[in-house]
């Protein structure tokens, strides 16, 4: 057994830093690196697409979480794996045939992930529930950094640890948004196991202790294998 995963969240970088930012994750206790991708149509916001992510992969020596908040997001899964994702993640509310685009993910050999809305219920990933490695379950509205916590999530976390319990299947269940110490230890005692940190980590007087601080909160979760 070993203890939750942190996932930096990139986006809450200093851009005009990047490779020295992506050298302190290297250093650091992180687990992954968190890539949201942002397209301006299923989210406000614009960020990044797979040439830099491709250029992330080639000083990044952390596996690469890969989070898209994109329409149509099949198109790009094939695109994204080359370009150095080693998990995918699609949106419930972006995906009409989200088995089909699961399906993709795993035969490009990355390990498939579902995002779902503040809004949306747990209980839709009933029928895919069996083809997830991960499920990450958004506490702030996708689209940008920096947002309060929603403390609805955490029941959500409860509820789909009971539904994955119910069915003895353990796909990691991630966090992403508004994550720190005021709230990470309510989170894993509620089940999560992955822990996205953006502003808690980036914004930090000290962003590998801010790491280590996360990583020292009680739980014990299995890694991928």
């Amino acid at each position: 057994m070993n203890k939750h995963l942190v996932a930096p969240s990139l986006l809450a970088a200093d851009f005009s830093k990047l490779p020295e930012e992506i050298s302190m994750i290297n250093e650091s206790e992180a687990d992954w690196l968190h890539l949201d991708v942002m397209d301006g149509r299923f989210v406000p916001n614009i960020t990044f697409g797979m040439f830099i992510i491709d250029a992330i992969n080639s000083i990044c020596t952390k596996p690469l979480d890969v989070h898209l908040m994109i329409e149509d997001p099949g198109r790009y899964v094939e695109d994204f794996r080359k370009a150095g994702a080693d998990i995918i993640t699609v949106h419930y509310e972006a995906c009409p045939h989200l088995h089909r685009t699961l399906q993709q993910i795993k035969d490009t050999g990355a390990k498939a992930g579902v995002a779902i809305n503040p809004h949306t219920s747990v209980q839709l990933l009933e029928d895919v529930l069996e083809d997830l490695d991960l499920v990450c379950l958004m506490s702030v509205n996708p689209g940008f950094g920096g947002q309060k916590f929603i403390y609805r999530t955490i029941p959500k976390v409860q509820q789909l640890k009971e539904m994955c319990a119910v069915r003895n299947l353990a796909p990691h269940i991630e966090i992403d948004g508004g994550v720190g110490l005021q709230n990470a230890e309510k989170l894993l005692q509620a089940g999560a196991n992955v822990l996205v940190a953006g502003s808690s980590v980036f914004k930090a007087e000290e962003p590998p202790k801010a790491i280590r601080q996360l990583k020292d909160i009680g739980g014990e979760v299995m890694r991928f294998a």
